[in-house]
């Protein structure tokens, strides 16, 4: 079994500055109602959208990894597991729930998700494989301006988090770009290959806030996949 080195960095206050934190993950580690990493970004209007990500838990019941809220409803985008097989995306509040997905614990998992205005068909791809396209909802952009966390299921704008919906675990590597990405290009990052970095969110250029009692990230030493 290949060697995992972890080295926690403690800091007293967080700052909104955008890092590189390749080879590092947000560690989310205790049930409860408050601790999540907000997402910043200067952009506002989403017609299309591709979210990439990668986590590792043990939970076996519901949790949220990423949920943006506009003014005008709490559920812009919401990647919400609720079975051990299924998870449910939320755009604009609709949703659409992809089914038997093998969400096996103790597991790094790569996810994306795809959604598009037009024809309002989103899709799911979890460790490299592609799920099935399905409609959510068409005709109109996420509009307004956001606010993205990792870690809790926002029921208000910013707000309104259920220690039963949140992660415990690690989330890494996370990306979000404001159109849907080919197929190859998901692919490769699901390969961990190079891809053109998120222009809404890059994990190789994050401007992030953390908020809990301590705020801290676990540097990777040793290649963890």
């Amino acid at each position: 079994m290949e060697k995992i080195v972890f080295l926690a960095v403690m800091v007293s206050a967080c700052f909104a500055v955008p890092q590189d934190l390749s080879g590092k993950v947000f560690v989310f580690p205790k049930e409860n109602n408050k601790d999540h990493v907000k997402l910043l970004t200067t952009k506002s209007v989403f017609s299309s959208y591709t979210v990439c990500l990668r986590f590792f838990t043990d939970l076996s019941r519901t949790y949220s990894l990423l949920s943006m809220a506009i003014p005008s409803g709490s559920n812009a985008i919401v990647l919400y597991k609720f079975d051990p097989k299924a998870i449910r995306i939320h755009t604009l509040e609709p949703a659409a729930d992809f089914l038997s997905m093998p969400f096996q614990v103790n597991t790094w998992h790569s996810l994306c998700v795809t959604w598009e205005s037009n024809k309002g068909l989103s899709q799911v791809w979890l460790d490299g494989k592609p799920s099935v396209k399905k409609f959510i909802v068409s005709g109109a952009p996420i509009n307004g301006k956001p606010i993205t966390v990792l870690g809790q299921e926002q029921d208000s704008y910013g707000g309104g988090f259920d220690a039963a919906q949140s992660f415990v675990g690690m989330i890494s590597d996370v990306h979000m770009w404001d159109h849907v990405l080919p197929p190859t290009e998901i692919k490769s990052y699901m390969n961990h290959k190079h891809v053109t970095a998120g222009n809404v969110f890059s994990w190789r250029s994050l401007q992030y806030e953390i908020v809990r009692n301590h705020c801290y990230i676990q540097m990777i030493l040793e290649q963890m996949w």
